[in-house]
């Protein structure tokens, strides 16, 4: 692989001119020689590669510059940091996702026009700098020459930012820490003192928020756009239809290049990348290549053994710009590196650890990589495993003429998120009493969501929880269902669904299912530890599909929908359990069980939910088993 060989000239504020007039702030870092740049008669072989991250984050925070402007200039390639429309330094409006397909289609052309660019131009961001790449990507720009996408959406509807019509609240409180630090905020003293003194946990607490009563409102902008995603829940919505929020409609015109798509296991874009992969994987020559690791979101934790409260050994880790710039090198510069072949998919199969606590208090839970050649594997049989009466869940179909489990769901006392698939549930720390004026861009994050694996019972660090502790498991409005213990290692790696008949004295409400890991009781653990695998919920308004139809109170209805996928080994002597219940909060809205317009009135109502599971309902569970 390249070796660090340059110097780096930086040019700060370079504008970009887009088609509509706006101008784009970007930092150009160039590979260069005694000061001077990679440029055609320059003192580097030039013109050179380019790599665009294109951001809301700011193009001048201390990591940005250090991991992806300097550290890849150093090694040959021209780097474009680029704040995105309406942030930081850019011109324009910010608006959620809706201008990036057209920004950067505009940004990547200018770049290949650069006498400092060879005319090759490759992409990198994570998140919403994954979203970034994506839809300018499915405008098809003839200069895109590679991506390296990591943690992204497919279709924000379906998962991402709402969830099979449920909302994820990270996006509310990503638009109350964004919006202190938008241009609005920015360019008013007293508004960015107001919006930065937030509490977003006391706003969690007073949902739903009313237009023009809360503090979204001193932002009008970002008001309109967030109370858009978290109330236009039909799936057909105009509103949902365009690049910028759903890649998968417009795979057939996506730009053919070299790509790789990365997430993790406990990551909110597990099955979108996946989804990305499969889908682009089958209509491009690509290659199309993914890589699925045990991690949460974000970059720190890609070069981390853990997630949570669970490790899972020093091969989970991997050094990301190492990894990365083989990829670029072998794409941009044809050169032999590990990225120039070999399998699509790289993933990590979680398990086969010792169970033991280690000395950072962790759950040995372990695991390693394997190549596969496709998703799901060729090799998996899926298994029903049907809901029984007594909380059995086995193979065999139910016998009973009739049988049915049922549970209260009171909308005021949601179900706690302990762990899981989240990201940006997070504030702004409020300043201390007495403590001087803290910049905003200097105040620590309030997490109040925390992502990854965990043991599925209360704790004061979880938002929701209180004394005394005890295991979700065990409330009233949670059903449980669990095999025997396992008489063999069990291997779980592909997508997960579930079949559910249901009936409610409500017109809608929710249905949430976790996948658990159950390890018995060890010194360690003397209480076992329930470990969550994977989980997703379903509003059942829109249990056919993307137009909402209410719940005729008291009719059993079949659903089915997917849960995220994993790749997990249940040990030999542990349990597969699956969890109902109809919330999971903070990581989705609270239905309030009414049927009304979302977010339209404060009534709740207490809804009476049953899983039907007797042998004309065949409730279940559907694994992907991985024999051998």
């Amino acid at each position: 692989m390249t070796k660090p060989q340059f110097d780096v000239v930086v040019m700060k504020n370079v504008m970009v001119p887009v088609r509509d007039g706006v101008r784009l702030a970007a930092d150009v870092y160039l590979p260069a020689r005694h000061g001077r740049p990679a440029r055609p008669g320059g003192l580097v072989d030039a013109p050179v590669p380019a790599l665009v991250e294109r951001t809301p984050y700011s193009k001048d925070n201390g990591d940005r510059v250090e991991l992806n402007g300097l550290w890849y200039a150093e090694r040959g390639y021209a780097v474009v940091l680029q704040d995105v429309r309406g942030r930081y330094r850019s011109e324009g409006t910010f608006g959620f996702l809706r201008q990036e397909a057209e920004d950067g289609y505009d940004s990547i052309e200018w770049i290949a026009a650069q006498p400092w660019c060879n005319g090759t131009v490759g992409t990198f961001g994570l998140s919403y700098g994954g979203w970034t790449q994506s839809t300018a990507a499915a405008l098809n720009p003839p200069h895109l020459a590679a991506m390296w996408v990591d943690e992204a959406g497919a279709n924000a509807w379906t998962s991402c930012l709402r969830h099979n019509g449920a909302f994820e609240m990270r996006w509310l409180c990503w638009a109350l820490w964004q919006g202190a630090k938008s241009h609005e905020a920015k360019a008013d003293p007293v508004l960015e003192r107001a919006l930065a003194s937030v509490n977003v946990r006391e706003w969690l607490g007073r949902m739903p928020l009313k237009r023009g009563a809360s503090p979204l409102a001193l932002i009008p902008a970002y008001e309109a756009w967030a109370f858009d995603i978290a109330t236009r829940g039909d799936g057909d919505d105009e509103l949902w239809q365009p690049p910028g929020f759903n890649i998968e409609r417009h795979w057939d015109g996506f730009r053919d290049c070299p790509q790789v798509h990365l997430s993790g296991w406990y990551d909110s874009y597990t099955r979108a990348t996946l989804e990305n992969f499969t889908g682009l994987g089958a209509r491009k020559r690509g290659p199309v290549r993914c890589v699925m690791g045990p991690w949460i979101h974000s970059v720190k934790p890609l070069g981390q053994t853990f997630s949570g409260d669970v490790d899972f050994g020093a091969a989970a880790a991997i050094d990301h710009n190492e990894e990365r710039l083989a990829f670029f090198d072998a794409a941009l510069r044809e050169m032999e590196t590990a990225w120039t072949a070999g399998p699509p998919l790289r993933l990590f199969v979680m398990g086969g650890g010792s169970g033991r606590r280690n000395a950072a208090g962790r759950l040995e839970h372990g695991g390693g990589w394997r190549d596969e050649r496709q998703w799901p594997l060729p090799r998996t049989r899926f298994t029903d495993f049907h809901l029984h009466p007594g909380g059995g869940l086995r193979p065999e179909r139910p016998r009973a003429a009739e049988a049915s489990s049922a549970w209260p769901f009171d909308p005021r006392h949601p179900v706690p998120t302990i762990g899981g698939n989240m990201s940006s549930l997070v504030g702004l720390l409020p300043r201390p009493a007495g403590a001087g004026e803290i910049p905003v861009e200097e105040r620590e994050r309030d997490v109040i969501g925390i992502a990854g694996a965990f043991d599925q019972r209360e704790d004061p660090r979880f938002f929701g929880c209180a004394p005394p502790w005890l295991p979700l498991a065990s409330r009233p409005d949670v059903l449980v269902f669990q095999t025997e213990p396992l008489g063999r290692d069990q291997e779980v790696t592909g997508p997960v669904t579930v079949r559910l008949w249901v009936s409610s004295d409500a017109p809608d409400t929710d249905v949430t299912v976790k996948l658990v890991d159950v390890y018995p009781p060890s010194a360690d653990y003397p209480n076992g530890f329930a470990m969550n695998v994977t989980d997703s919920i379903l509003r059942l308004r829109w249990r056919h599909g993307p137009r909402a139809e209410l719940l005729a109170p008291g009719t059993i209805h079949e659903v089915a929908f997917p849960l995220y996928p994993t790749s997990n080994v249940f040990g030999a002597g542990h349990r597969i359990r699956l969890d109902v219940s109809s919330s999971n909060y903070p990581r989705f809205d609270v239905n309030p069980n009414t049927g009304e317009p979302l977010w339209a009135s404060p009534l709740t109502r207490v809804a009476t939910n049953r899983i039907h599971h007797d042998a004309a309902h065949p409730s279940h569970l559907t694994l992907p088993v991985i024999e051998g």
